[in-house]
């Protein structure tokens, strides 16, 4: 964004004595639950691959109500505790089913590619036990589940660019690529989509193939690739509101949180507006939860580090809905 210096932030970050980022939120035991990304400084200079983006271990935080302090409870899983990840504990999501709680995260393997594992624990604080392998069939980035009102766990998951989604077209990740832009459709084509998958019972791999979530617009068309202001690039979330479904994502290098509904969890789904304008930083990434009765939007953004792109902060703020279901779309400064 620019003007940094200038703005006046709506909200101050959750914690301080860390960078974090990716916030997904979910209510536990009358608790607020986070569970960010940790940003850390590899000294590595920024690039598109999004090799100045170092994380590696998962920190969980809560809070007793969204305006109140966030404790964060410490390490809950990291890379060395993990056999076949190489490096990169990127943005994670978390979910609650059959008395567990279940940690799902991306990182890369010795590959070079990203895949998405899952860790169990008793505690939705942890610290979380990674299965010794990754799930079968996954790929990219940015998990997102969600365990619908019948039972059924699905999860969302992609991103473009250093997310590698434009590399597994084939259905299998392909190496010889000299920029992250590579082989990304034409501006006319079909944005690439993010995926879903139902879970198995166990929440442990994918019940089904990942298929397409295809955005449409007013008309009932694909959004095109080069349609930045709304096409998806990474950052998939997805709650239910009202009956509806509400897929809510990052566009990327527009740098916007926008939302599209569906009337099941594969849609399609329609898009419908903006979520979040952008925010001090590159990345946009958040989730959307309700508590009490209020829905409350968790997001990060780059002013703890005075506009370091890659050591980010967590943050929160109210979020309302139309008569008519959209969202009001939140600015985060004054």
């Amino acid at each position: 964004m620019s003007d940094e210096k200038t703005l006046i932030p709506l909200s101050e970050p959750l914690v301080k004595h860390i960078f974090t980022a990716d916030p997904s939120a979910h209510v536990y035991e009358d608790k607020i639950y986070i569970y960010p990304s940790h940003d850390q400084d590899s000294g590595k200079p920024e690039d598109d691959w999004g090799g100045h983006f170092f994380m590696e271990d998962y920190h969980v935080l809560s809070q007793e109500t969204p305006d109140g302090p966030a404790t964060d409870h410490g390490i809950a899983l990291h890379v060395n505790d993990v056999p076949w990840v190489a490096s990169h504990f990127w943005a994670p999501d978390a979910a609650q089913k059959n008395g567990k709680y279940y940690l799902y995260f991306p990182a890369k393997a010795d590959t070079g590619a990203f895949h998405i594992g899952v860790a169990v624990s008793d505690n939705p604080a942890g610290p979380f036990k990674a299965q010794p392998n990754y799930i079968k069939n996954s790929f990219s980035i940015d998990p997102a589940v969600l365990v619908d009102d019948d039972g059924k766990a699905y999860m969302y998951f992609g991103g473009l660019w250093g997310g590698q989604m434009q590399r597994w077209q084939t259905g299998k990740f392909i190496t010889d690529v000299k920029t992250p832009y590579d082989l990304e459709p034409a501006d006319n084509e079909p944005a690439l989509p993010s995926k879903v998958a139902r879970l198995t019972d166990d929440m442990l791999e994918f019940d089904e193939m990942p298929k397409d979530l295809v955005i449409l617009d007013e008309q009932g068309n694909p959004i095109t690739a080069g349609d930045h202001d709304r096409r998806f690039f990474e950052a998939s979330w997805m709650h239910k509101y009202n009956g509806k479904y509400y897929f809510s994502y990052s566009t990327g290098d527009s740098h916007f949180i926008c939302y599209a509904i569906g009337d099941n969890p594969y849609g399609p789904f329609t898009y419908k507006g903006v979520v979040l304008n952008p925010v001090i930083g590159w990345t946009n990434h958040h989730s959307i939860v309700e508590f009490k009765g209020k829905w409350y939007l968790y997001y990060h953004d780059s002013s703890l580090s005075n506009g370091v792109t890659h050591l980010r902060c967590v943050k929160v703020a109210e979020i309302t809905y139309n008569a008519d279901g959209t969202i009001v779309p939140v600015t985060a400064y004054k």
